[in-house]
């Protein structure tokens, strides 16, 4: 019986070798008619025997090629054609319905193998083909063609264009396909000189890097700059050159040996390293790495290699290590202008290699750590963006403006968010510039006009005042409540949880900061139940950066005597304590805040861990390497009516020190007593409301010990534990439920 039916499929199915593997099964099965790519989707007709219409369509579900993802596949009967051969037809664009863009992949086997074996790539940096290279950092627009990518100054040489054109070759429409005839080249800038044979300028950049220099390197989503990551001395001098004093480098190793000779690995965290989307991963060490890549902390973030250029040089280098850290200034974004790095990056470093294809999308590297076997992001980013999250909600026109600190931002298309790239802390004019950029590059690139914005509500975050700049609805979501909401939905959890949201900011309902809080509430309202007790911390935000002023807030407010603080509070001025002392006493520039953050910053300094922060929570990071083993003692705490009390666990904290406990002890067990918090009060909720799912969100829960001893306590209680791995948990995460909150308000609310 004979039949022909239209098949549309929506996912990951341009730019991954999809319309030559539809076009293969096509032979398979014997049918006719024809494959094309358009802006919404891959768009297939056909026509022959229904049986083998019926196989086809479940090899479709079944044997698609390894990088693509189905997220739909409709079938549609139509009038039979008889078609004379089943073709690839050319693409086109019909609506502003868009399909998946494939984030930006690691180079694979095949093209290394191609880079010693193929006369036209032997040695080749740009090497790619249907299942890696570059994708989201060099589209321009929608449907995925060489046309709309940085690619498009580059004509192919007649070796390229033949295995572009043969349908049979794994560079099949492979858009970025280039040779060392006609592909992007790399240039080598140093002192005035400049080099552009490839193979020299690999040599080159080894040669400085083996005299214990640094190489600035244009990548995939910008400029990163590498030196020996066993070289104490260099590996200082670029701590100082970037003003990067204490935030620890990401390490790119040779090879999972080299790994494994410094750091702990699982299977799990194994797969992830070799996966096709190659992000940071953060590892246990098994001891003392180089002084200066992670100094007082025993986690490294690994990578391996995944750029052609990253082997090469390898080849060439005399370690095993390289430290690799973004092209940029003290909290600017990423370099990815040629001209700009040229000119600015030589004040870092010894030399400048760059290439000739454009940027178009900056990508930093993404960071991803592994408990109980399972991924959770800290920095989405390269391999991951701009991956959608499919929701199950009507997010049409819906722009969520994220939070100030690792920003991202998400807009709404049909039932997915699809989430920005990591963008950063919206602090300074060159980040905000990196957003906006951003916003007007997706906007194009997805075909997106916002009907409905959902923004922080806090009224100085340069997010929140994004909304100036559009004339239509908005709607201000509770941080905390983002939070929640964004681990729901990930989770595509829609009643009413327990939201335990644990982290340093978020400006709170009564116009307190907020950080410390536990939450009833599902995507549309929430009810705060209890929170950490209001502290005023003096300095408000600039005590994230001084921990000695929470320290000093807490001891205060529980009127405990200062003179008990560490002895190395001596290196501060006595001028200083007074004035924050003073400050206290008077009430001065002294906000409430429950923040867990603060908390943890109050305990760090009080311990002598860190009273002084270079980095975003370096004081709660320093603090969990400090953990030992086989400790499960912890601090008393009280909850009056809604606050939970700390002025029991500070007190005997201060006299374990007193007696000389040794710090390691005395900062597990203020771990455990937190994790006994979140115990106890998700207990006496589930009493009160009779819900026993929880969700933990919030910046907190990026460390590592108190996500797996909450997760196991509150598991062993019978509680069912949502916990997030697609989005961060922290502020990167929080767009997402700005979105999903916003849509619901607006079905409900009809805004």
């Amino acid at each position: 019986m004979k039949k022909a039916c239209n098949i549309n499929i929506n996912g990951l199915v341009q730019g991954v070798g999809f319309r030559p593997f539809v076009y293969l099964l096509a032979q398979k099965h014997h049918l006719k008619g024809w494959v094309s790519n358009r802006n919404d989707c891959v768009n297939i007709r056909v026509s022959g025997d229904k049986s083998e219409i019926e196989g086809f369509i479940e090899d479709l579900k079944t044997k698609k090629p390894g990088v693509a993802t189905i997220s739909q596949l409709s079938v549609k009967e139509e009038p039979y054609e008889n078609y004379k051969s089943f073709e690839i037809v050319s693409s086109e664009s019909i609506s502003d319905e868009i399909t998946e863009i494939s984030p930006d992949l690691a180079v694979c086997d095949d093209c290394l193998a191609d880079m010693i074996n193929q006369d036209h790539r032997r040695n080749y940096p740009f090497v790619n083909c249907t299942y890696c290279g570059p994708r989201f950092s060099i589209i321009k627009s929608l449907p995925y063609d060489r046309p709309n990518t940085t690619m498009d100054e580059f004509k192919m040489c007649s070796l390229c264009e033949n295995e572009y054109s043969d349908v049979h070759d794994r560079r099949f429409h492979a858009q970025p396909v280039a040779c060392n005839n006609c592909g992007p080249h790399y240039k080598f800038y140093k002192n005035g000189k400049v080099f552009t044979n490839d193979q020299r300028i690999v040599q080159q950049a080894a040669n400085i890097i083996n005299k214990n220099g640094i190489v600035a390197i244009k990548g995939i989503g910008g400029y990163f700059m590498a030196c020996d990551a066993h070289n104490a001395k260099v590996v200082q001098r670029l701590r100082s050159s970037k003003k990067r004093y204490g935030k620890p480098f990401a390490v790119m190793f040779r090879d999972l040996e080299a790994i494994k000779l410094h750091a702990e690995l699982d299977y799990s965290e194994e797969e992830l390293l070799k996966s096709i989307k190659r992000p940071i991963v953060l590892l246990k060490l098994k001891k003392h790495f180089t002084e200066g890549v992670a100094d007082g902390l025993k986690s490294i973030g690994a990578m391996l290699p995944y750029m052609p250029f990253h082997y090469l040089l390898f080849e060439k280098v005399n370690t095993d290590a390289l430290v690799l850290t973004s092209g940029n200034f003290f909290e600017e974004p990423i370099i990815i202008d040629d001209v700009i790095a040229r000119e600015r990056l030589p004040e870092i470093c010894d030399a400048v290699v760059s290439y000739n294809r454009k940027i178009h999308n900056r990508v930093d590297d993404s960071v991803i750590m592994v408990v109980n076997h399972e991924v959770h992001l800290i920095r989405r980013s390269r391999g991951f963006a701009p991956e959608p999250i499919s929701t199950h909600i009507d997010l049409e026109g819906i722009l969520a403006t994220g939070a100030e600190l690792v920003n991202c931002f998400a807009i709404g298309k049909k039932d997915k968010a699809i989430l920005s790239q990591h963008i950063g802390d919206l602090k300074n004019f060159e980040t905000y510039n990196f957003y906006q950029e951003s916003y007007g590059r997706f906007k194009e690139l997805f075909r997106f006009q916002p009907t409905l914005i959902a923004c922080d509500m806090h009224p100085d975050y340069l997010s929140s005042r994004f909304t100036d700049n559009f004339d239509v609805p908005v709607i201000k979501v509770q941080h905390h409540h983002a939070h929640l909401a964004s681990c729901m939905v990930e989770n595509e959890y829609f009643g009413k949880a327990i939201g335990v949201c644990l982290d340093g900011t978020g400006y709170g309902t009564d116009g307190n900061i907020w950080g410390g809080e536990f939450l009833v509430g599902d995507l549309c309202s929430f009810e705060r139940y209890f929170h950490f007790e209001y502290v005023p911390i003096c300095g408000g935000d600039k005590a994230a950066y001084s921990p000695w002023r929470s320290g000093l807030s807490y001891l205060h407010y529980h009127g405990l005597d200062y003179d008990h603080a560490p002895k190395r509070w001596e290196s501060l001025k006595h001028q200083d304590i007074r004035l924050v002392l003073n400050s206290l006493e008077k009430n001065i520039n002294c906000p409430l805040s429950s923040s867990a953050g603060r908390l943890f910053d109050a305990v760090a300094a009080l311990t002598g861990i860190c009273y002084k922060a270079t980095y975003h929570a370096e004081a709660p990071m320093r603090m969990e390497s400090k953990i030992i083993k086989h400790c499960d003692d912890s601090y008393r705490f009280e909850i009056f009516d809604e606050e939970i009390s700390f002025e029991n666990s500070i007190t005997d904290l201060m006299a374990d020190l007193k007696e000389g406990i040794t710090v390691g002890t005395v900062v597990t067990k203020f771990h455990n007593t937190i994790v006994d918090v979140i115990l106890s009060v998700s207990r006496m909720l589930r009493d009160e409301t009779g819900i026993s799912t929880v969700a933990l969100s919030g910046g907190t829960f990026q460390n590592r010990y108190i996500l797996e001893k909450a997760w196991q306590a509150l598991k062993d209680d019978r509680f069912i534990v949502l916990t997030q791995r697609k989005v961060p948990s922290n502020d990167g995460g929080i767009a997402l439920g700005q979105i999903a909150i916003a849509a619901t308000k607006r079905k409900e609310l009809c805004v």
